[in-house]
């Protein structure tokens, strides 16, 4: 999508879609902006569907430093942390009420906490908002393990350090989540990795694309169905 100017918006024309990356550790073989490499491909390749009009949406900047901090102990990683995230989002959001509304499109989990807090004060302020998160697959796992892997093979196989592969945790238990809320990632996965990406391929990242990207024209279909253009326009 090309940017517009001001001039070329129409006040209650547009959705904004508003994307959440992360700036995090993704194992030893995967960039720290895995999350937003691959919300960007979903966006991208939604607005691409041709049963939407792109030009019913403003896409914005992705945010590609929210909450990480499970993330803590591993080198490089950055996070807002989920109080900042959740102020900067409805802040955003507040600021489009010349649009339709907005879809925050998350691509990280660690994000889920705040987007809680964030549905609940645009629900208070009457901030028309819609919030998708990538849909869990029967198969999938956590972090940097096949579901990742495979996806960055297919859309950036050129940021993959194959040389790096390494299987992660793989058993992941109840207790293992709640001892990752409370001490981080690294507590379970020494080397960051939450399931096995040896057995990554590029073609399960294309079938994993595309079940991203149904989901969220789906998502972007009930946006223009449910926040309608005013008659007068």
């Amino acid at each position: 999508m090309t940017i517009p100017t001001a001039r070329d918006i129409t006040v209650s024309e547009r959705i904004v879609i508003l994307p959440l990356g992360s700036w995090e550790q993704h194992g030893p073989h995967l960039p720290l902006h895995t999350d937003t490499v691959i919300v960007d491909a979903v966006v991208d390749a939604a607005l691409r569907d041709t049963t939407l009009s792109a030009t019913s949406f403003l896409r914005a900047p992705t945010l590609p430093i929210t909450a990480s901090d499970e993330h803590e102990g591993f080198a490089g990683g950055l996070s807002s942390g989920t109080e900042a995230l959740v102020a900067s989002v409805v802040a955003i959001a507040r600021s489009a009420s010349w649009a339709r509304g907005v879809c925050i499109v998350n691509g990280h989990g660690g994000n889920i906490p705040a987007l809680a807090h964030i549905s609940s004060a645009l629900e208070y302020e009457n901030i028309p908002a819609h919030i998708w998160s990538l849909p869990s697959y029967s198969g999938g796992d956590m972090h940097a393990g096949h579901t990742e892997t495979s996806l960055l093979l297919h859309i950036a196989p050129e940021l993959v350090r194959h040389d790096l592969i390494e299987v992660g945790a793989t058993q992941i238990s109840a207790e293992d989540i709640d001892l990752m809320k409370v001490s981080g990632v690294k507590a379970v996965s020494p080397n960051g990795v939450l399931g096995d990406p040896r057995q990554a391929h590029p073609d399960h990242g294309r079938e994993v694309l595309a079940l991203y990207t149904s989901s969220l024209v789906r998502a972007l279909q009930t946006c223009i169905t449910r926040w309608s253009i005013p008659a007068s326009q």
